[in-house]
């Protein structure tokens, strides 16, 4: 079987259903067995923290099931080439992608693992120090303010059924929400 090339790699990881899930508190023993797994297979001196972020992370709001973590490291340029190396034998669909729409820098090693059936049950970010704390900040507010993360969800909820088999537009989509609580909070 030929390799699959980035380009069909990324259509078909784009092409994937968005789902809403209510919230389960299973998503957390996910993150900590996953932490305990990159921890295990990657070097120590690579990692400096490992966070859970996302909806997923905050309790009671509902989200795709999909664990998201921002795992900082020492050396961009040595992850890049590291993490796919270490992960993909082991199922992961790992890209190099910049942090916003255009393909400019900065970038960040970005991960997929999967459970038996094929569906995805995290989302792996790996950078330098801060690269996702604006997201973390988003999570914070979420944790703290139950009103914001109902309005959040019913949001989430919605978009998920314009953009049911659009994973890009549904992300984009949510961005005008995030950035004005952040301004705002």
């Amino acid at each position: 079987m030929a390799k699959e090339t980035l380009e069909q790699k990324i259509k078909r990881v784009t092409g994937e259903s968005v789902e809403i899930s209510e919230y389960d508190p299973v998503w957390q023993d996910r993150f900590a067995a996953e932490e305990k797994h990159l921890r295990q297979c990657l070097p120590a001196e690579l990692i400096i923290r490992i966070e859970h972020f996302g909806s997923t992370s905050v309790s009671g709001l509902a989200a795709k099931p999909i664990v998201d973590m921002v795992i900082e490291v020492t050396d961009e340029d040595r992850a890049r080439q590291l993490v796919p190396e270490i992960l993909e034998p082991q199922g992961y669909d790992c890209f190099w992608r910049p942090r916003g729409k255009r393909n400019e820098p900065p970038y960040f090693t970005w991960c997929i693992k999967r459970n038996n059936q094929g569906i995805r049950t995290h989302h792996l970010h790996f950078g330098r120090p801060g690269f996702k704390d604006a997201e973390l900040q988003f999570r914070d507010i979420l944790r703290s303010r139950p009103d914001v993360a109902a309005d959040y969800a019913a949001l989430k909820i919605r978009l998920s059924r314009e953009y049911g088999n659009d994973r890009i537009n549904y992300t984009d989509a949510k961005g005008e929400f995030i950035q004005r609580t952040l301004e705002s909070c």
